[in-house]
């Protein structure tokens, strides 16, 4: 299949590198030359926008926000195959994700928005969950490219879907992660040690990803970004944009997120501190933790 892939960051790279390795033609383009030479060899580099999209059967997106994504369609779908399908990746707000779905069906194209979960490692792993809005068959038809990207995929309605779950999903992420930090602190204030604390976190009613999978304390439970000093699979300043996404849907809404809204300003605070803000998001633990503690 000819896929043109548009964003080769650190999300998208590994994304288009898992479709070529499974034979497909791709053709990609970033708008920092530095992301489209790190491609090179491994995919073909478009020249532009036009060139990326031109004649595809598919063309993936995974861009920064909603302004960056309502730009490139703006940009690419007038210049798409009549019969090419449209799949965005990236996370940005519902109400982008609705527009462009509204220009692809007034160009009769076909469209998602698949965002999704699982970092950079699960980018690089080809172990990502997708998130997916839009219509049955187009989910069919995209749903072999999802699965060499991916492991799970799951259609959560029309468009817009799965922005909306991407939004809440993340919403909890960032509030357990605080809380799971918040419990290590406490912890080493009651002299507790880490690793137990872990072993009955992990296999009780507290028991949550970021303390099984993600752990935001070096060298307790499985590898996780704390054990490489907080080099980001999925960075603070990220974790600020999804927070910030699910408050607005929520304002739009009138819907109460207080713990969302709380979470968001811990965060923000986090991010406006030193260079935390492409620190991993788990690095909050050295903001929360007793500072004589080591994280």
């Amino acid at each position: 299949m000819e896929i043109g892939f548009i964003g080769l960051g650190n999300m998208g790279a590994p994304m288009a590198k898992n479709l070529a390795d499974a034979g497909h033609q791709i053709t990609g383009f970033d708008l920092d030359p530095a992301h489209a030479a790190a491609m090179q060899g491994v995919i073909t580099v478009a020249a532009g926008l036009a060139d990326a999209a031109q004649g595809r059967d598919v063309v993936i997106t995974m861009l920064p926000n909603g302004a960056a994504l309502h730009d490139v369609a703006s940009d690419i779908i007038p210049l798409m195959s009549p019969s090419a399908c449209f799949i965005d990746c990236s996370t940005v707000d519902i109400k982008t994700a609705k527009i462009v779905a509204d220009m692809l069906e007034t160009a009769a194209l076909r469209g998602l928005d698949a965002p999704v979960s699982g970092g950079v490692g699960g980018a690089t792993a080809g172990s990502l969950t997708f998130m997916v809005g839009g219509d049955e068959d187009t989910l069919a038809l995209a749903r072999p490219l999802f699965e060499i990207m991916g492991q799970r995929v799951i259609h959560c309605g029309d468009a817009g879907a799965g922005q909306a779950a991407k939004i809440c999903n993340n919403m909890i992420l960032g509030a357990t992660m605080i809380v799971t930090c918040e419990a290590f602190a406490l912890a080493d204030q009651l002299g507790l040690d880490r690793h137990r604390l872990f072993d009955v976190v992990s296999t009780s009613s507290g028991s949550s990803w970021s303390m099984n999978s993600y752990c935001p304390a070096a060298g307790v439970g499985p590898p996780s970004p704390a054990d490489n000093g907080y080099k980001a699979g999925f960075s603070t300043a990220m974790m600020v944009k999804d927070l910030a996404l699910a408050q607005d849907a929520a304002n739009m809404t009138g819907t109460d997120t207080r713990i969302g809204q709380l979470a968001l300003q811990i965060y923000q605070q986090f991010a406006a501190l030193a260079d935390h803000a492409d620190q991993d998001f788990s690095a909050i633990l050295n903001d929360i933790k007793n500072p004589d503690q080591p994280a």
